[in-house]
């Protein structure tokens, strides 16, 4: 006669006997899943290098060797990544992702270039300055977007940020700009009369990195601008490659500290002392290939005491076209002109 706890192990057993033998086909249907996908794996290489082995012998060549063979192998890999790559991309295109660039697209899609960036430099404590241009030349809220869509233009307050970062000036330009939204505050540059080249430097480096455009024009925030002439003006001139624009001069360089225009670097431009040809500075533009230039070299392009003389001498030893534009010169009002400064 058993007892109950034998009779309970007897009943166990097959059991554990099943579930045992469960688990162990489990894990041989893996195992030869595992198995047969290293053997398709490697079967589809063998084909690939067998191919290019008989390539290589129709050639001339008797094998192939250990690291072409990792090389084949590489490139295969490659060829999958991309593959991936591509699928991930075009999935993305469909969902509606687009590039930063996409504002202004026409109606097949295809991207289209913005004629101009303009960058008016302005100050802090200007804010009178800033509201006459918008009365005057520069269109705010809907009106501003309507001048980018319609006529690829897009003009922005260029301002930098206080030396004691967030105080009642930082503050103050914030809120103008959640009123008018126009503004590019570069928030890596200390706005302070001396640092005015650094600024126009940051604009178009900045500028050109965030829209794609024809032009990038620097203005004062003094000047007041025709739009409509300054469209005409650079649209006669988007045949040339490297391009450089504004009223040209030259001038002499002053030397001596009291004076408004001192140079520091006075001795650089030789014993005549005279500044070589370059764009008055209440409004000029330079074409996209400059404006790239400037952004990748940013950190080595040196720059003087005022900024018309740095940006033109970032220009000299390039093979840049000068087109010195008489309508760009703002000293007044004149027949043709396209801006005025007050």
């Amino acid at each position: 006669m058993q007892s109950r706890g034998s009779s309970q192990r007897l009943t166990g057993s097959p059991t554990r006997s099943r579930i045992s033998s469960l688990m162990l086909a489990m894990f041989a249907t893996m195992a030869s899943i595992y198995v047969a996908g290293r053997l398709w794996q490697d079967a589809e290489n063998r084909v690939f290098m067998i191919k290019e082995l008989d390539k290589r012998t129709d050639q001339g060549h008797s094998a192939i060797s250990v690291d072409d063979t990792l090389k084949i192998i590489a490139c295969r890999e490659q060829e999958k990544k991309l593959s991936a790559i591509e699928m991930e991309l075009a999935a993305a295109k469909k969902e509606g992702f687009v590039s930063k660039f996409s504002i202004g697209n026409d109606v097949n899609g295809k991207k289209k270039k913005l004629l101009a960036v303009i960058g008016i430099s302005t100050q802090f404590g200007r804010r009178r300055n800033r509201n006459a241009i918008r009365k005057a030349w520069m269109p705010t809220g809907a009106a501003l977007k309507k001048l980018e869509n319609e006529k690829g233009i897009v003009p922005r307050f260029v301002i930098g940020k206080s030396a004691n970062r967030g105080d009642s000036l930082d503050r103050d330009i914030d809120a103008e700009n959640r009123q008018t939204n126009d503004f590019i505050i570069l928030g890596d540059h200390v706005e302070a009369p001396e640092e005015i080249s650094k600024k126009i430097k940051l604009f178009f480096a900045y500028a050109a990195e965030t829209w794609e455009a024809e032009f990038y024009v620097k203005v004062n925030d003094d000047v007041y601008v025709k739009i409509d002439g300054l469209a005409a003006v650079l649209s006669a001139n988007l045949d040339k490659p490297r391009i450089y624009i504004g009223c040209m001069k030259s001038g002499e360089v002053f030397s001596e500290p009291g004076n408004k225009w001192y140079e520091p670097d006075w001795w650089k431009f030789g014993d005549g002392k005279s500044y070589f040809r370059h764009a008055s500075g209440e409004i000029f533009a330079i074409s996209q290939e400059l404006a790239q230039f400037v952004s990748i070299n940013r950190s080595i392009l040196r720059t003087f005491a005022h900024d018309d003389i740095s940006a033109g001498s970032w220009f000299i030893g390039l093979d840049v076209t000068h087109v010195d534009e008489a309508k760009l010169c703002c000293s007044s009002w004149s027949a043709g002109a396209v801006c005025a400064a007050v």
